[in-house]
């Protein structure tokens, strides 16, 4: 399993739900706490103003499902399945992701500040409108991906691809251009000053 900041462990859980069948399910208003979710199919599940704190999903699959004002705080993602799958306003902080995939995932609004997804292969995502700060991204592929007004303050972001990302909006005051490759990338001019002035270059008008 990919290490948390610091070395830190994930947090223990109390209680597993087992090979059960959730798919298309309704989720409103409810509260999962220390939960272990473990080969849970959550296949087109609809979750709208619930609560999962320090829960741990290990072969679980998201595919086609939607979130809505939900919260994943400090839980666990292991060799989970998002496809397709969409977090409106959702707070995610603290959570780790590890063999995850995430083909077509799309997150509007919310916070992602200090989410691991150290590897992941974010290729086609889209991320718009939602905070990331202090999110890990080491060597992370975001080729192709979307980051559209993304707060990635004091994001880590070494070795992590964003070839041909869109990354307009976003704050890139963390993204060292010698050690995060952004070839072919779309920045916006505010943008272009930035990782001029960290590349130590004076933009000056003519």
């Amino acid at each position: 399993m990919a290490d948390r900041r610091a070395g830190e462990k994930a947090p223990p859980t109390e209680h597993t739900i087992r090979g059960e069948d959730w798919y298309g399910r309704e989720l409103v208003d409810e509260t999962f706490s220390r939960v272990e979710f473990l080969d849970v199919d959550m296949s087109e599940i609809t979750t709208r103003r619930t609560v999962f704190t320090e829960c741990s999903f290990r072969n679980v699959s998201f595919a086609q499902a939607t979130h809505s004002s939900v919260g994943f705080l400090n839980c666990t993602f292991t060799a989970c399945r998002f496809f397709e799958t969409e977090f409106t306003m959702c707070k995610l902080t603290g959570s780790m992701f590890d063999r995850c995939t995430f083909t077509l995932l799309k997150a509007v609004g919310g916070d992602w500040s200090f989410v691991g997804l150290p590897g992941a292969d974010l290729r086609g995502t889209t991320f718009t409108d939602l905070r990331m700060r202090e999110i890990d991204l080491t060597y992370a592929r975001c080729q192709k991906a979307t980051f559209h007004t993304v707060d990635l303050s004091g994001a880590w972001l070494t070795k992590a691809d964003f070839t041909a990302a869109d990354l307009r909006g976003s704050d890139l005051t963390s993204l060292d251009p010698l050690n995060t490759t952004i070839t072919a990338a779309l920045i916006d001019p505010a943008q272009a000053i930035t990782l001029a002035t960290a590349l130590g270059v004076k933009v000056l008008p003519t």
